[in-house]
């Protein structure tokens, strides 16, 4: 997982980038309390019905959503998670990081995630 501050590179800047590597992008919008975050990860990446909303659920669903990547053959996925200063200060937001750096170790190079500290 790589991190940017917005004072560095825009999200425009930033997508970018990713469609210059030839890979797809989406953009989690910042979101203030983890059950916000997690709502928020569960509708840009379109996890299933069931989705918990919870910190297991995500970990569960973003290996699911991996898999799905890599059998519909699709470009890689370039996720960027917009951070508000808030959110950073939770605790939950260390563990967050984890799901996602897992995720990306299991999906091996059909997904990345990119945090932006707004």
């Amino acid at each position: 997982m790589k991190i940017y501050s917005a004072d560095t590179c825009t999200l425009d800047e930033l997508r970018d980038q990713v469609a210059e590597a030839g890979r797809r992008s989406l953009v989690v919008p910042a979101a203030d309390s983890k059950k916000e975050v997690l709502a928020r990860f569960g509708e840009v990446l379109a996890f299933p019905e069931h989705y918990g909303v919870n910190l297991d659920a995500l970990n569960d669903s973003l290996h699911d959503f991996a898999d799905a990547i890599a059998d519909n053959g699709q470009e890689p996925l370039t996720v960027i998670w917009q951070v508000p200063a808030v959110f950073r200060s939770d605790r939950s937001f260390g563990i967050i990081c984890e799901i996602l750096q897992d995720a990306e170790s299991y999906a091996g190079q059909d997904l990345r995630v990119i945090a932006v500290f707004l």
